[in-house]
């Protein structure tokens, strides 16, 4: 049964069971709710997005012309694929974590991605949330290639549904934790929208990477 056949008590049901996005959300703008994970142990480390790679905040970005699509209902994440950063991963569910941080993959797991559930799923009306480790101490890990993205790459989504949600960037940023716009990243922008967030800027070891790279999607195309 497809997420649009279910019955309303079932909807309401699974909706319950997902964490509940007005309240994460109050979380979330507090700048607290970011990725922190990465060892940073490596003489090179990873690419950082470039100046011009910046979203354009003087207005907020609309649909890419000639399209019209309808927001996707509600489907569990399968994998994620970046063609351009060679990214194709198997996504997993992830929380908050006891500290009020967007949770990630166990770290030993370099390959695997993760969805946030408190907010919606990708290709829903909404910003959806991907995550993922940028390294560990064995070497590279699944998003170590995300601040190389430019504007127009492409971030495709494989739902459970059999649906994939197609998105294009049109921003890549880095945002220091300790001055992080949770508003501008994690609010809704009236139509479906993805970020894909790990770990990046200065790296020091008793703090860890001091930002978080942040790339802006939208959804252009649903295969």
């Amino acid at each position: 049964m497809s997420a649009s056949e279910l019955s309303e008590p079932a909807e309401e049901e699974r909706r319950r069971k997902r964490a509940p996005w007005g309240m994460t959300a109050l979380v979330l703008l507090t700048g607290l709710a970011l990725i922190r994970n990465g060892s940073g142990e490596f003489d090179v480390g990873p690419p950082q997005p470039a100046s011009a790679a910046a979203p354009d905040t003087r207005s907020t970005p609309g649909p890419v012309a000639g399209t019209s699509l309808t927001p996707l209902p509600f489907a569990a994440v399968d994998r994620i694929r970046i063609p351009a950063i060679r990214v194709d991963a198997p996504v997993v569910p992830v929380g908050l974590d006891a500290s009020g941080w967007i949770g990630v993959p166990p770290p030993e797991n370099a390959d695997l991605a993760g969805w946030f559930t408190g907010a919606v799923s990708p290709g829903e009306k909404g910003t959806a949330v991907v995550v993922g480790h940028v390294d560990n101490r064995q070497g590279p890990a699944v998003f170590y290639g995300l601040g190389a993205l430019r504007k127009g790459n492409r971030v495709e989504v494989l739902r459970k549904d059999g649906r994939t949600a197609v998105f294009e960037v049109y921003g890549i940023e880095v945002f220091e934790k300790n001055n992080f716009p949770g508003e501008r990243v994690y609010g809704s922008k009236g139509a479906p929208e993805l970020r894909v967030i790990t770990c990046g800027g200065v790296y020091s070891k008793p703090n860890g990477y001091a930002g978080n790279v942040v790339v802006f999607a939208r959804l252009v195309a649903v295969d």
